[in-house]
Formats: C-alpha cells, structure tokens, sequence
C-alpha cells in the first residue's frame, strides 16, 4: 500500500472489515477509492456553518459516506458514489448561495454608504448653486447704481446666506452622523469577516489559511534575525473512535477543549495556536529554542492527560501525539513542516500520548 493511503488509513483509524465474517482480513483499499477517501477528508475538515447543511452534521454524513463507499462493493459501491454526487452537488449550490448572500449584504452596505455620499455632494453642489445665483443677483444691483435695488438685494443675501449657512452647518453635521453611522456598519462587517476568515468557527483558533501565512510571514522573520523558530504538530489520538463511540457533539467539545487548553500552555502573545485540520493543530513558537518548545511541549502533554469530562456521567479523556521541529537556517517553509508532520507520525506510530523530534535538517535549501 502506498505511504499516503497508509497515512490516510492512519488518520482514520480505518479498520472496518467485511461484512462477511469469513473474511477476516482489513479490507484492501483500491487507490481511487483513497482519492476519493481523501477528497471526502479535504473537504470535512474545510466546512463552511451554512444555514442548510450545519458543519456537525455534514459533517456526520461524510463520515458515513466515507465509510459506505469504503465497505461497499459492485452495486452497492455505485449506488453510494451516485448518492455521494448528489449530496455533494446539493452542498456545493447552498455553499456558493451562502457565500454569494453574504458578499451580497456587504456589498448592500457598500452601495447604501456610497448613496448617502452622492446625496450630500449633490445637496452641497444644488444649495451653493443657488448661493451662486444670489450672489450674482448682488452684483448686479451694486452695478445698477439704485440705492433702493441695493438695499433690498443685500437684505435678499444677507437673508439667503444666512440660511444656506445654518442649513449647510445642520446637513454637515447629519451628514457626519450618518457617515460616522455607515463606516461604523463597514468597518463592523469587515472585522467580522477578517475573523471569519482567520479563525476556525468552532474553536476560535486560528484556521489553515492564518497558519499558511503566518509561516511564511514568521520564516521571513527568523531569516532577518536569526532568532530561534520552533513548531509543534499536534494531533488528537483515536479522534475518530471519539466520534464514533460518543458522536460528534462530544469531539466538537474536544476539539474547543484541546485549543483552550493549548491556549492556556502557548500563552504569550506571539505563540500562534491554527487548527490545519479536523483533528489537527500547529503551533508556531517565534523566538523559542528546541528546549523550551520540548519544555512546553511536556507541559501541554501533562495538561491536557489530567482533564476529565463528563458528558451524560460518562467519563472521556483524550490525549495528543506531537511532532517538534526548529526551524533550520536556509531551511525552506515546505522541509520544516515535513519534518514536523513525520516527527508527529513517528509519535502516533509508536504508541501515541508523546511527542517526538524531528530529523535534523541535513540538506540546507535556498532561503
């Protein structure tokens, strides 16, 4: 079997057997049902909380896809991948119209801002046009030479300054006040969807598209400093046998633990708790040694061993295998996080619960 679909099976704890006892073998995974295995995989750990398909429940039905499509055969095997196509298909529609929607009220707010601002240019452009006009009106009547003509333009001026100027000065300040009231709204939806973006709906860590950032943003970093960089890959053990034996309600609540508890370890302001898949996490230790990342590394370990949940009097624990790698200088963004995930399967291979290190990085790449 090849090493990623090992790997997958890993992940999975894959271990279902024919429905037929006398075949007492795991069945053997034919490489495209692994693809689509980890297409199914790709697309669980990236869900989107949309109003018709809720994350724990698609994500419920994924897991029972992958595993029908895994233990079935001839008919029974089509007719699951038919299904599948039809499941992803309806999903897919109510995901863009959720996105769509959403970029639909922003844009709504947008559109209602610009409006105001037209409104206000062209009350300003109208009232000082009729300023002009008045203004002329004095012109002429000085120019006329009738005293008369004078005095009663220069009431009409004086009369219309005045209110175009108490006018101007009310609108002004309305203006500001719907203004101040429009980029409040704007800048509002745009720290929503900045955190929508950065953070992982459900546990408020930071999400795949934050961790590839940051990588990259801290690697630039080390390469001006020459301070320490450590990462920690972490994985919780047996996540799968979590949800099956309790559902998915009790691993979303170890999913939000294990971050809150990470959190509680990796407590300084630069420590960079992401959660990059379903069940795993990285941490990025800027300015941190090989040592202290052991250091904390041992401490989460302790941590998250001595927490206990009860959920319907029943007792649940969970533990986590980690894989620790400093970055090395010239060491390209791509060989560290290898480095780091083979560290962290190493772990998981060799009985879990641990963390190990990571190979030294022998072949310097190009900074």
């Amino acid at each position: 079997m090849k090493q990623w679909m090992q790997k997958l099976m890993n992940q999975f704890d894959l271990d279902w057997k024919h429905e037929d006892s006398s075949k007492a073998n795991p069945i053997e995974m034919k490489e495209e049902v692994a693809t689509i295995l980890y297409l199914i995989d790709v697309y669980n750990k990236n869900l989107l909380d949309i109003d018709n398909h809720p994350v724990r429940r698609t994500r419920e039905t994924l897991d029972e896809f992958a595993r029908e499509i895994m233990q079935s055969e001839g008919p029974q095997f089509e007719r699951a991948l038919f299904r599948f196509r039809q499941f992803f298909s309806s999903y897919r529609i109510d995901e863009y119209t959720f996105m769509s929607k959403s970029f639909d009220e922003f844009r709504n707010i947008i559109w209602d801002f610009v409006d105001q601002l037209s409104e206000d240019l062209h009350f300003e452009k109208s009232a000082d046009e009729d300023m002009k006009k008045s203004l002329e009106q004095l012109k002429e009547a000085v120019e006329a030479n009738s005293i008369d003509l004078l005095k009663s333009q220069s009431r009409l001026f004086i009369d219309s300054y005045m209110e175009h100027q108490t006018v101007k000065d009310k609108h002004r300040g309305d203006r500001l006040k719907n203004i101040k009231k429009n980029l409040d709204a704007v800048k509002k939806q745009l720290n929503e969807a900045n955190s929508s973006m950065r953070l992982d709906h459900l546990t408020q860590a930071f999400n795949r598209k934050s961790f590839d950032e940051q990588i990259r943003q801290q690697k630039s970093l080390h390469h001006l400093s020459k301070k320490p960089l450590s990462m920690i890959a972490l994985d919780i053990d047996h996540f799968k046998k979590i949800n099956d034996s309790y559902g998915h309600q009790t691993g979303d609540l170890i999913l939000i633990e294990c971050v809150r508890l990470l959190k509680e370890v990796f407590s300084r302001e630069s420590d960079f708790v992401a959660r990059v898949g379903g069940e795993e996490f990285a941490i990025l230790l800027p300015e941190c040694s090989f040592d202290h990342a052991l250091k904390k590394a041992e401490q989460a370990l302790d941590r998250i061993r001595g927490e206990v949940y009860v959920v319907d009097d029943i007792k649940i624990s969970f533990t986590v295998s980690m894989g620790i790698a400093e970055l090395t200088e010239g060491e390209d963004v791509e060989s560290w996080m290898k480095r780091a995930d083979e560290a962290l399967y190493q772990s998981k291979n060799s009985g879990r619960n641990k963390y190990t290190l990571a190979e030294p990085c022998l072949k310097k790449s190009a900074a």
